[in-house]
Order: structure tokens, then C-alpha cells, then sequence
């Protein structure tokens, strides 16, 4: 008799989205889940964890965050009707990016209903770790579409787990700010969105400033890590590491959802980054090491063959199994020529241009770590029966901390200039 498993991982996917197609010159490519799912097969993951078909959310479902006029019009336009729908399209941000094809609210129910099916789970205490590569869709906004994005299935699911869950950790390591999903909680402190992504130069969508750290009751509970062109492992996890030590230490969140984004690796067509596929895995498995149930889901991701390499290892890293560095044969093996290996690995010659500024973000952050102690045991004096308590400490504690980071990092980067 097998001795059940400690870690527990369930995997969400459905055979349907190989049939989704956004256009010839769209970048976004759903065939590239079933280009991962067949390298999971292929490397015999699958009998490690539990498999699941997804199950198509409800427009109820969609309900708890997009607005019914928004759910209305994804329900019933398609590409032969468009014009009958112009203004309410021109209304919801329809265009190129997110344009109308076949099967369009399938799709959306597809993959939002695998990210509420891996919450639901998580809160049932069925599986400590969820997969769903088919979501992290995080630029979508109540009610408009927004960056190859229709409905925020990252939004749904954290909504889920605040069923069981005073507080939730978002971590986003896509290219793009995690823009939609910031705004949904920007007015609470019962999520802390931490985005780590390109800002500046006109790069989309164009948010997620240092200075952002939102409002009301959500003040200092979002935290943008913004970088520059050429990001590199080292440089990433100089940053990720001691970011998100001091965040689960002084956050103690019940779950956690991190978007594994996969237009930060180095080739990608629309990034301009250079993480490796095992720089991009090991901030996956760094989150995994906190032993905190995680909904782990995709995102961005637009040179294909190095997004399915990406997201097999990091199945890989979740389960916790080893695979060899060369590809199983799959329907797709010649994509991945001439090498056939897993990793993707950074360009040689890139340059980093972070190289001055990472220094001080560095030190920006260090910052935190001078009040670990004083905020150490002032976390062990509340008890957290309520978000409310943990408003109170991070106002408090984090309030001089995160101003004067700030300041220092704006100070540092103006001497620079000069």
C-alpha cells in the first residue's frame, strides 16, 4: 500500500483550450498549454500529483468581481455579431489586444474556473499546492479587458480564499505589472499585492511606481518592485529573496497566489528581460519553502516553446522531482531544436540596466531588516483574530520604514542623474 502524500499538488488543465485562437498575429497563444501539459506527461509528473479537468466557472461566479454588463457582453458577442456590440465593446476596452474570436467566454469560464477550483481545494485542505498554468490573467479589470486579458481569475481565486483566510499574499513575477489585480485590492488590508516587473519607458500597462503603495485601509499593502531592461537572475533574487522574507514574516498570510508570468525569461517575444528558466523556477520554489498553501497559476509567456519548458520544470520544482535536463519526446519535440534541453538560458551579452539603480533598491530594502527585531516582537504580541489587528501593526511599524525607503531610494537615484 502507496503511504499518502505529504505534498499535496493539484493540477488543473482541459484538452479545450488547444482550440482557442486569438488570430494570426496575436501573440497570445493558448496552444502553448498544451504544449506544457504534454512535457508534464512527458517527464511522468502527472503521477505525482492529482489531475483534475477544469470546470467552467458560472457567470455568478464571474460575478464576484466583474460587473454584470461586462459578464453580459463577453457571454453573448462573438465574431459574427460584433457589430452589433460596438459600443458596448468600445465601452470594455475591446481592440486589438483583446479582440473578439470563437469560443471567447468558454475560454474565460475555462480558466477562471480552474483558478476558484484550485482556491476551493486549498481551503478544503485537499492539496497544499494548486496548479493552474492556464490563469494569471492579471491585467483584466472589473469591468474592461485589459492586455490579452478578459476576466481576472487571479481576483476570483483570492476572493475564494478570503472565504477561509484572513489575509492573502499575491506575488507576481510576470514582465508586467500585475496591474488588476492591485487595483482590485488596492482599498484593503486583507491583501498584500507584491509585483516584481518592468516599469518605465511607455512598457505596459505603465503602473506599479515604487511610490504606489495603496490607499485607505490598503495603504503599504501593495509593494512594487520595479526594474529595468536586462534583469538577470542574480539581480532579480538580490531583490525577490530578502522582499519577500520580510513580507512573509511580517505579513503571516494564510495563502498565497503567485502568477509565474513567463515573459520574464530572457527570448521571450514581448519582454526584455533575461531570467533563465531556472532563475524564473527558483522563485517559485523559494515561495514553496514557507510551507504556506499556494495557488500557483501562468500568465504572460509569448516565445512558446521556452513557456511550456518554463512551466513543465516548475511542475517539476512543485511536485518536487527531478527531471533530466534533456526533453521527453512529445507531438512537439521539434519546437524545442536544436538543443531539445529544458533551460532557457540568459543572453550572453545582454546588458543589465539595473546595474546602478539595483544597488540601491538593495538598499532601499535593507532598511526593512533594521526594524526586524522591533517588528519580530511586535508580531508576537498580536494575535491575529482579524486583518483589522494587522492594520494596525503595519501602519504603525511599517509607516517610517516604507517612507523612508522611499526617500532614500528617490535621493539616491537623483544624485545619480547627476
Amino acid at each position: 500500500m502507496t503511504a499518502p502524500r505529504q505534498n499535496k499538488v493539484a493540477y488543473f488543465y482541459d484538452s479545450e483550450f488547444s482550440t482557442f485562437y486569438f488570430g494570426q498575429n496575436h501573440p497570445m497563444k493558448p496552444h502553448r498549454l498544451t504544449m506544457t501539459h504534454q512535457l508534464v506527461l512527458g517527464y511522468e509528473l502527472h503521477k505525482h500529483m492529482d489531475m483534475f479537468r477544469a470546470v467552467k466557472a458560472q457567470p455568478s461566479q464571474l460575478g464576484q468581481f466583474h460587473s454584470p454588463e461586462y459578464i453580459e457582453l463577453l457571454a453573448h458577442v462573438t465574431p459574427d455579431n460584433m457589430s452589433e456590440h460596438g459600443a458596448a465593446m468600445n465601452r470594455h476596452n475591446f481592440n486589438e489586444d483583446c479582440p473578439v474570436f470563437d469560443g471567447l467566454f468558454e475560454y474565460c469560464r475555462l480558466y477562471a474556473g480552474a483558478s476558484i477550483q484550485g482556491a476551493v481545494r486549498l481551503n478544503h485542505k485537499l492539496c497544499n499546492t494548486a496548479i493552474n498554468w492556464s490563469g494569471g490573467l492579471h491585467h483584466a479589470k472589473k469591468s474592461e479587458a485589459s492586455g490579452f486579458c478578459y476576466v481576472n481569475d487571479l481576483v476570483l481565486g483570492i476572493l475564494e480564499l478570503l472565504k477561509y483566510h484572513a489575509r492573502v499574499l499575491y506575488v507576481d513575477i510576470d514582465i508586467h505589472h500585475g496591474d488588476g489585480v492591485e487595483e482590485a485590492f488596492y482599498l484593503t488590508d486583507r491583501v498584500l499585492t507584491v509585483s516584481f516587473h518592468k516599469y518605465g519607458d511607455f512598457f505596459f500597462p505603465g503602473t506599479g511606481d515604487i511610490k504606489d503603495i495603496g490607499e485607505q485601509r490598503g495603504r503599504y499593502y501593495s509593494l512594487n518592485v520595479p526594474l529595468k531592461d536586462g534583469t538577470d537572475d542574480k539581480t532579480f533574487h538580490a531583490l525577490f529573496k530578502p522582499v519577500m522574507t520580510k513580507v512573509m514574516e511580517v505579513f503571516q498570510p494564510g495563502a498565497i497566489v503567485m502568477q509565474c508570468g513567463a515573459d520574464s525569461l530572457a527570448n521571450d517575444r514581448l519582454g526584455c528581460f533575461n531570467l533563465s528558466t531556472r532563475g524564473h523556477g527558483e522563485a517559485v520554489a523559494f515561495m514553496k519553502t514557507f510551507n504556506v498553501p499556494m495557488l500557483v497559476t501562468g500568465g504572460g509567456g509569448y516565445t512558446k516553446h521556452n513557456v511550456a519548458r518554463c512551466w513543465a520544470w516548475e511542475t517539476a520544482l512543485l511536485v518536487e522531482q527531478q527531471v533530466p535536463e534533456e526533453l521527453p519526446e512529445t507531438h512537439y519535440h521539434e519546437y524545442y531544436a536544436p538543443d531539445y534541453s529544458l533551460n532557457v538560458a540568459a543572453h550572453r551579452v545582454m546588458d543589465n540596466a539595473n546595474k546602478r539603480d539595483v544597488s540601491i533598491l538593495s538598499l532601499s530594502y535593507k532598511i526593512l531588516y533594521v526594524c526586524r527585531g522591533t517588528l519580530s516582537s511586535s508580531i508576537k504580541k498580536v494575535k491575529y483574530c482579524n486583518a483589522g489587528n494587522l492594520q494596525c501593526l503595519l501602519c504603525s511599524a511599517m509607516h517610517s520604514v516604507f517612507n523612508l525607503a522611499v526617500t532614500l531610494l528617490f535621493c539616491s537615484r537623483s544624485s545619480l542623474r547627476k
